[in-house]
């Protein structure tokens, strides 16, 4: 497996963003062919487009493209003339390359707990999304391999969690994840949401059910010792008006959470 590839999966799997840095072009001689590719990180490089002053300009310009956490790729051009002004050294092959930087954003990570028929409705929507996706039940049965099958062709990275506590899970996430909190049983809901307020790195909160279990889970969220402002914070009933339909009420919270993607897209 190529080098950039490597370096590629572990970015995503260590949730770090990334450029990819391929040379597309050339035009009389260079260092490298079309096709060579390299990827750049905050604090580490792997693979190579020819070294030099081609070489650290790319890196600059990918590392300068990172902190203004810009997500759209570019291109730039540069020749290797020993007339040409540089910053990092000349290069005198005499050609002139062209290169695309693309970035490796670190994807929206959302955790569902409960795989119910609204869940499991959930996570076949979202999992046709690039996200990394935690699906996590008190019931052995809901997140087994053949039920989860049918999210298999998508691009999301599926997680599947058997938890008899399923609040621990939350210990288990990465930073920024969106919880959305739909199990069988409104003590396990409240048990989610209740460690969900006690953890720092987590995303939205949001909760399935009416306006009268709201009023209990408040009032009880209370009586736990948060603060009014942070109870406040898990968003419910997630979800649009509409039909009461599992698949319906799939599409409007997955609604919800792809306009949540595109805000911190923004925002970033």
């Amino acid at each position: 497996m190529s080098t950039w590839i490597r370096a590629v999966e572990r970015l995503r799997r260590e949730r770090r963003p990334g450029v990819l840095v391929t040379v597309t072009d050339v035009r009389g001689h260079a260092p490298r062919d079309a096709g060579a590719k390299m990827v750049v990180a905050a604090d580490e490089t792997w693979g190579s487009v020819g070294g030099g002053n081609l070489e650290e300009t790319a890196v600059a310009r990918a590392r300068a493209l990172l902190e203004s956490g810009g997500t759209a790729p570019g291109t730039m051009t540069m020749s290797l003339s020993d007339k040409a002004r540089t910053e990092h050294g000349r290069q005198c092959c005499g050609g002139e390359v062209t290169l695309l930087l693309e970035p490796l954003p670190v994807v929206p990570a959302v955790a569902i707990f409960g795989m119910g028929h609204v869940g499991v409705e959930l996570a076949r929507i979202l999992s046709r999304h690039d996200i990394e996706l935690h699906l996590v039940d008190s019931r052995a049965d809901r997140v087994a391999a053949e039920r989860l099958a049918v999210l298999g062709d998508g691009p999301a990275t599926v997680h599947a969690h058997h938890a008899p506590v399923p609040e621990l899970v939350l210990g288990q996430v990465p930073a920024g994840t969106h919880v959305l909190v739909l199990t069988h049983d409104h003590a396990e809901d409240f048990a989610v949401c209740d460690a969900a307020l006690r953890c720092a790195h987590l995303g939205s909160i949001g909760l399935i059910g009416s306006a009268a279990k709201w009023a209990r889970f408040r009032r009880g969220l209370l009586l736990e010792g948060h603060p009014e402002a942070e109870v406040d914070r898990i968003r419910t009933p997630i979800g649009r008006p509409g039909g009461k339909e599992p698949a319906t009420i799939a599409l409007s919270v997955a609604a919800e959470m792809v306009e949540a993607f595109a805000t911190e897209r923004v925002s970033r």
